[in-house]
């Protein structure tokens, strides 16, 4: 049931294409505890990406380097979901 529900939520938010409603979606589901996680780990798996240091992350941020050392497992992973999609995020940023 879990596996299922990923899936339907992975179609729902790859269904949302206004960035408001979207916003509006997770503030809903999550709360502003999880929100505030997310948002940290996708800040340090971008500053990863960027090849800023673990350490300097992890002092700049305040958060343990167990944290920072998954991200960076997650990005050298074969394939890496996070990696593409930090990369397609960073490449439209540089458009801007």
């Amino acid at each position: 049931m879990i596996k299922r529900n990923a899936e339907e939520l992975a179609d729902a938010l790859a269904g949302i294409t206004d960035k408001e409603l979207m916003a509006q979606f997770l503030r809903e589901l999550l709360t502003s505890s999880e929100i505030e996680t997310i948002g940290l780990r996708w800040e340090l798996v971008k500053r990863l990406e960027q090849g800023i240091p673990q350490r300097q992350i992890a002092k700049e941020l305040g958060i343990s380097l167990c944290k920072i050392t998954r991200g960076s497992k997650e990005l050298k992973k074969p394939g890496s979901a996070l990696k593409k999609v930090i990369r397609k995020y960073a490449s439209q940023e540089k458009e801007e």
